[in-house]
Parts: C-alpha cells; structure tokens; sequence
C-alpha cells in the first residue's frame, strides 16, 4: 500500500492508498528541481543581471527616501536570505538613503514583531525601520486613479512619498490572479480596502479568465499592472521556491518583465496534464498558507480541475489561526451555500464585502463536490456548518470518502495543491 506524504502545518501527514485504487499522484516537477547555487548566489546572480532594468544600485543613487515592499506572515518569501541583499545593494549604491520596509498585508491581519522576527531575522527588525500596511486605515491611504475595470485606486501613502519603489515576493500559481509576485505588492498588497474590494469582485471572480496560470485577459491581473505602473514601483526581486520552501531560481528587473519570466520558468515546473479521479486528495502546502480556510480554496480549485463533475475532494489545512478574516467567517456561517452564493454574485463592484471572494470560490465549488477537510486545529462542528466535513487524518477522511463514492473509487492525489497548474 503506497505511503504518500502531504504538507501539512509545520510537517506533513501521509494517507494510505490501495495500488488498485490509486490512479496518479501529481508532484511539480518544480519541487526536484535540482540548483548548483547556492540560494544566496541564486538572488545575488539576479540582482547582478537585473532583467529590463538598471542594476538596483543604480537605481539607487540620489534617491533619498527609498521603499521596499515585502510580504507578510502568511507568505513564505525567504526575506532572511533577499532582504539584506537588496539592502546591500541600495546602500552600495546611496550609503546614506533612508530606507523603509513595508510590510503588505493585503486584508490580512498585522504581521506581529514575533512574525517579523521569524520572516527577517533580529537584524532586520532591530536596525531597520518597519511598517505594517493598514488597509483599513483611510490616514494611511492617496487616491491614484481609476482602474481599466472602474474601480478606485488607492494606495499606502508610503509608496506615493517615495522616490524609489522596489518590491519583493515569489512565484507560484494564483487561483483567480493568474500567479503571485511582482505586481500583486502593490494591488492588493499596498492598497486600500476599498481598492481590493473592487479588485475582487464577483464579476471579477467569475471572468473565464480568472484562473490559475492565466494572465493575459485576466481583468484582475491587468488592474494589478496599471496599479503599478501608476505609482512606478520601479524594481522588483521575485523567487521561486521547492517544497522545502527554498530558493530555486531567482529574477531581478522591471516589476512586469522580471515578472513575466519567472511566471515561465513556474509554469514549465508547475503544470501537470489533467487526470480525473472519484476522490482527489490535496493539501494547502502546509504552513503558512494552511493557517485558515480563507486561504485553503487555492489548493481546492487545483483539486476540483481533478475532480469531475461530482468527485471527492479531500483537503489538508491546518486552520490553525481558524476560518480567517471576520467577513470570511460571517459570510461562511450565514447560511447554506447555495443562497450565499447567490447573493454574492447579485452584488455590485461597488460593493463587494470584504474577503467575499473565497467565500464565492468555495460556495461555487461545494455546489458540486464533497468536501473533506483534515483538521487538527479547527474546531470540527465548525468545520460542519461551513458545509465541509470534517477529519482528524488523511486515512479517516479518506475512508469517508469511499463510503460516500465506493471501495473501487479512483483516488488522485496532489500533495501541493498551491504548487502544481492543471492543464
């Protein structure tokens, strides 16, 4: 009986499946990816050889007030490792250039000074100056424009202030904005609550071309790159990452053609030929992004390209920090699904309430499929009312699952939701 192993919170968990009933097991091949450099030499080979732009030490001269924008604790950017770089490099360029670090939170919670001390290092955090974006806070906020989609650009102050904007992130599928990176550190990153409302939409949600993978005609990911080219975020650094979380490839330059490139390199590592299975067992690559259900739909809707018309899906989030953000959990415990979603896809632009988003993506899909959720953290009868159910393991949960399809089921497995493409 093959033994898989899944990521799940800071280890992993295995789940037990019959050779007759296993159909395939979907790894990226971007987590064998095998690098000679190291993954200091990896961002310093990027940062030397910058793509579309000039080297950022350049860019840096005479640039009195510059701004970096990182991600926060729900990410896994290796800032240990790119951060000092980039400092490196700004300082080699301007010695004395008053830098700022701001964290982008998106809607998400502040990132505390324990997190930071986890994601920078107590280097970082004792001797650089340090902001955590508010997107609540209206004091923080500058009006820009007006998106290609209508919607209201507003973003962090800081960035407006600044006379060198540089970003940093990595790459890795998005389930409805194409990829991660680049330019999603300004929108949502940067932006305001009501900019990021807009930008996720329930039309813009539904767009046939608001799927993993996809960037061009994605209504939301254009916004994201006028976002940025309005405010001239003029230097990024984005990263590829293993499953071991580490630095596999890295690319430097212009936030839109740096960007670009590493979405290639992703896409060639990520994609995986389709194969439909009765059950399909996935994680949300373990922590930090399995800290909540808000964040679990990007490793379901890589599950449900799996899954059929009315396939099983089995998930593994720790849930750790619980359902997520307090609209996410209100709309989620509102009622059954059906009439959710319903009422999310009647609303406007205009006003679309925080966080609906997920809610939309999980609410469609559970029209659909079962959905079996491996918890350790989560409170099981909450688990229920959401509409899931839910398990202790992966080998409990798949054991409801044949009870639900069959013994002869057909089970695929994913062991990275977030990290593999479909085609």
């Amino acid at each position: 009986m093959p033994k898989i192993k899944l990521p799940y919170f800071k280890g992993s968990m295995e789940v037990n499946v019959e050779e007759n009933n296993l159909k395939a097991v979907l790894y990226p091949k971007i987590h064998d990816y095998f690098v000679e450099l190291s993954e200091e030499n990896l961002v310093k080979q990027a940062l030397n050889n910058p793509i579309g732009s000039p080297k950022l030490h350049e860019l840096s001269k005479d640039r009195k007030n510059v701004l970096i924008i990182t991600s926060d604790h729900t990410r896994s950017v290796p800032s240990k490792i790119t951060l000092p770089l980039i400092l490196k490099e700004i300082r080699k360029g301007n010695p004395n250039a008053d830098i700022t670090i701001l964290i982008a939170t998106g809607l998400h919670r502040k990132t505390t000074k324990e997190e930071q001390r986890v994601i920078f290092g107590n280097n970082i955090v004792n001797n650089e100056k340090i902001e955590c974006h508010d997107a609540m806070d209206k004091a923080q906020m500058e009006y820009i424009c007006d998106l290609p989609s209508g919607s209201s650009f507003e973003v962090n102050k800081l960035v407006v202030e600044t006379d060198l904007l540089i970003t940093e992130g990595f790459v890795e599928p998005h389930f409805f904005a194409g990829f991660s990176g680049g330019r999603k550190s300004i929108l949502p990153g940067v932006s305001s609550e009501v900019t990021i409302r807009q930008n996720h939409s329930a039309r813009a949600i539904a767009h046939e071309n608001s799927k993993g993978g996809i960037l061009i005609g994605n209504v939301i990911n254009e916004d994201m790159i006028y976002a940025a080219k309005k405010v001239n975020a003029q230097f990024t650094l984005n990263v590829a990452l293993d499953a071991h979380k580490r630095i596999i490839a890295a690319f430097a330059g212009d936030i839109i053609q740096s960007h670009e490139g590493a979405c290639e390199f992703v896409t060639e590592l990520s994609s995986r030929e389709k194969v439909i299975g009765d059950i399909v067992i996935t994680s949300n690559g373990g922590y930090p992004l399995d800290q909540n259900l808000y964040q679990s739909p990007k490793a379901m809707t890589t599950a449900k390209a799996c899954a059929g018309e009315d396939g099983v899906i089995i998930i593994l989030s720790s849930c750790c920090d619980g359902l997520g953000g307090s609209e996410f959990e209100r709309l989620m415990l509102s009622g059954p699904m059906d009439k959710v979603l319903k009422e999310i896809l009647a609303t406007p632009d205009k006003q679309t309430v925080s966080e609906q988003w997920c809610v939309q993506v999980l609410a469609d899909l559970l029209q659909k499929h079962k959905v079996i959720l491996v918890t350790t953290f989560l409170d099981h009868e909450i688990v229920k009312k959401v509409g899931m159910i839910p398990a202790n393991s992966p080998d409990e949960a798949l054991k409801i699952a044949y009870d639900l399809k069959s013994k002869d089921a057909s089970v695929v497995v994913i062991p990275d939701g977030v990290a593999v493409m479909i085609n």
